[in-house]
């Protein structure tokens, strides 16, 4: 682990810029501005900097901030839970001095010249506490804001600490986080509450999903059907896991047609599906992964090959 490198960096720089993927969940929001906050709480004469389109579902965990060109001049850039160059929110993340990649996704794309990639974890904002813990000899200070913003990104990222990747930290480092003053309910409310629209939408992929004797399951949403329930395609994150709690299903695929192309998430009780994503450009977890294929011809190229998967599969 590079934890002392990591820390020596912060100490070296006195700006930093944090980045994260496109598209961010909870986990990419936690993780960057958890750190960010860890920083500020102790380095109060750093800038600290965060990077990224905002997304209005998550502006509740934090905001962006707008950074001039110049900034990046002599800067420490860090990219958190970000597995591969090409998904890194805003591309002026190799126009910094030293660049940090911090991650948990299997290390596809090793980039940056400090890396720190624990695929045991079970979310980077896991990462950014155990870095905290490496770091408190060194002075590192949490506070309750940092402590919302971590711990919102692990709930995030192991499904309210039912997915598998939970572990026995996991749950040590929740416990310490959840010490600090923040208003865990609403965290949960921002994080899980749904509008009707959505809750309509979902009532729709559960009368509509398509499933094979394999246990493969696919279900389409078009354009013109997220128009007629009123929604963007970026809302859609709270959708995903919709299928889950199906009987039969081993594996599911959600196609979401967007502007110019179709995303492609991919979910799995069992089957590893980040190869499939891998086909398509895409990538993320064995148990949850995502990519983007230009037409709905190409989605029936994803379909047989999680078909195959789910065939394959000995669980």
């Amino acid at each position: 682990m590079n934890f002392d490198a990591i820390i020596q960096a912060i100490e070296d720089y006195g700006i930093i810029i944090i980045h994260r993927h496109v598209r961010p969940d909870p986990d990419a929001y936690g993780s960057q501005a958890g750190l960010g906050q860890l920083i500020k709480q102790t380095y109060p004469n750093k800038q600290v900097y965060l990077a990224g389109e905002e997304d209005p579902s998550l502006t509740f965990l934090a905001r962006m901030d707008t950074i001039d060109d110049n900034v990046y001049q002599g800067a420490l850039v860090i990219v958190c839970d970000t597995a591969n160059t090409e998904r890194i929110d805003d591309t002026r993340y190799d126009k910094g001095d030293k660049l940090i990649k911090i991650d948990h996704h299997p290390n596809v794309d090793p980039y940056g010249d400090i890396v720190l990639v624990d695929t045991e974890a079970s979310s980077t904002s896991e990462i950014i506490y155990d870095l905290y813990v490496h770091a408190k000899a060194a002075g590192y200070q949490m506070n309750n804001e940092a402590a919302r913003l971590i711990y919102g990104g692990i709930v995030g990222d192991t499904g309210r600490f039912l997915f598998p990747s939970t572990t026995k930290k996991t749950f040590q480092y929740a416990a310490e986080l959840v010490t600090y003053s923040f208003d865990r309910t609403q965290l949960y409310d921002g994080m899980y509450q749904m509008d009707e629209n959505i809750a309509r939408l979902q009532g729709y992929i559960l009368q509509n999903y398509t499933l094979t004797p394999s246990g493969m399951c696919s279900i389409k949403i078009t354009s013109q059907l997220l128009s007629e329930y009123r929604i963007k395609p970026e809302e859609t994150s709270q959708i995903v896991g919709t299928l889950g709690d199906i009987s039969g299903i081993k594996a599911w695929v959600i196609f979401i047609e967007e502007a110019n192309d179709i995303r492609v998430r991919l979910r799995s009780k069992g089957p590893v599906v980040n190869t499939v994503a891998a086909k398509f450009g895409g990538g993320g977890h064995p148990m949850a992964a995502g990519a983007t294929v230009a037409n709905w011809e190409e989605t029936e190229r994803v379909v047989r090959d999680l078909e195959r998967v789910c065939k394959n599969y000995q669980g």
